[in-house]
């Protein structure tokens, strides 16, 4: 295959690494959101507990942009 091709697959590969990550973590987010402020609303000594597990879907944008990253450097 010509080059261009394959540096155009390997771009595309690494969008769509990158916007499942980010699509994920707002699907995940709009849930835990939702549910955390209802908690918070009800026990406001909660808001530690409701940040950590806003946060843990952070982790999913993370792995796909090191994931796209990769991809576009050829690393592995």
């Amino acid at each position: 295959m010509p080059a261009d091709i394959v540096t155009a697959a390997e771009a595309i590969g690494a969008g769509i690494a990158i916007a499942g990550g980010l699509i994920g973590t707002g699907m995940a987010q709009s849930g835990i959101g939702a549910a955390g402020m209802g908690i918070i609303a009800e026990k406001p000594e909660k808001f530690g507990q409701v940040l950590i597990f806003f946060v843990i879907p952070e982790t999913l944008w993370i792995l796909g942009f090191v994931l796209g990253i990769v991809l576009l450097l050829n690393i592995l």
